[in-house]
C-alpha cells in the first residue's frame, strides 16, 4: 500500500507542510504540539499566530512565558490546560533540566519517557516533537485521528483502526515510519 503512494507522488517532500509554519526550535515545537492537541492543523496555525501576536510576532522563549500573565496566554484562545501544560515545559527549559541539545542526544524512548513526566504532555505530543524538531526517521503517531483515518481508507478497512492496529500496520514501514506516515497524511487533503 506505501509502495503504491510512493509510486504515484514521486516528487512528494514529506517535509513541505512546515514551510507553512513559524521557525521553530525544540521549545517551539513542544508549543506547536500542545496547541495542537484535539485540533487540526488549521486550527493549530490560527492559534499560534493569535499567541505569537501576543510576543511581538514570535513565538515565545521560554523565559517570556513565564514571565507573561497566563492570561496573556489564554487571550490568544488557548485553555487554561494548555496554558498550564506550555508553562511547565517553560519551565523545564527555563531552569535547564530540558534542553534541545539534551534531548537531540536521546533515544527516542527516552525523550518520550522524559517528556511525559510533564502534566499534559502525552505520547501523540512526544511523537509530533520527535518528527517535527528532531527529524526523526521511525516514528508513527497511532493516536492520530487523521493517520487512523487515512490508514482507514487506504488499507480498505471496514473500521477505525485502533492505536494498537496502526502500531501494527506500521511495523513492516520500519526504519521508515515517520515518511510512510507523512505520504498517508497526504492523502486526506488529495
Amino acid at each position: 500500500m506505501i509502495g503504491q503512494l510512493i509510486d504515484a507522488h514521486p516528487d512528494f517532500d514529506p517535509r513541505a507542510w512546515l514551510a507553512e509554519l513559524p521557525s521553530m526550535d525544540a521549545f517551539g515545537t513542544l508549543i506547536f504540539q500542545i496547541v495542537g492537541q484535539q485540533l487540526s492543523i488549521q486550527a493549530t496555525r490560527r492559534l499560534l499566530t493569535r499567541l505569537r501576536d501576543q510576543f511581538a510576532g514570535r513565538l515565545p522563549t521560554p523565559r517570556q512565558v513565564l514571565d507573561a500573565d497566563p492570561h496573556t496566554l489564554h487571550a490568544a484562545g488557548l485553555s487554561r490546560r494548555k496554558v498550564q501544560t506550555i508553562r511547565a515545559v517553560a519551565a523545564e527549559f527555563a531552569s535547564e533540566r530540558i534542553t534541545e541539545r539534551g534531548l537531540r542526544a536521546m533515544p527516542d524512548a527516552e525523550i518520550e519517557a522524559r517528556l511525559t513526566t510533564i502534566p499534559g504532555i502525552g505520547p501523540w505530543t512526544v511523537h509530533g516533537f520527535l518528527i517535527i524538531a528532531l527529524g526523526r526517521d521511525d516514528v508513527v503517531l497511532p493516536g492520530d485521528l487523521a493517520l487512523r483515518k487515512a490508514i482507514q481508507r487506504v488499507y480498505c478497512l471496514d473500521h477505525l483502526p485502533s492505536q494498537e492496529e496502526v502500531v501494527q500496520i506500521a511495523e513492516p514501514w520500519r526504519p521508515y515510519r515517520t515518511l510512510a506516515s507523512a505520504y498517508l497524511f497526504a492523502t486526506a487533503f488529495e
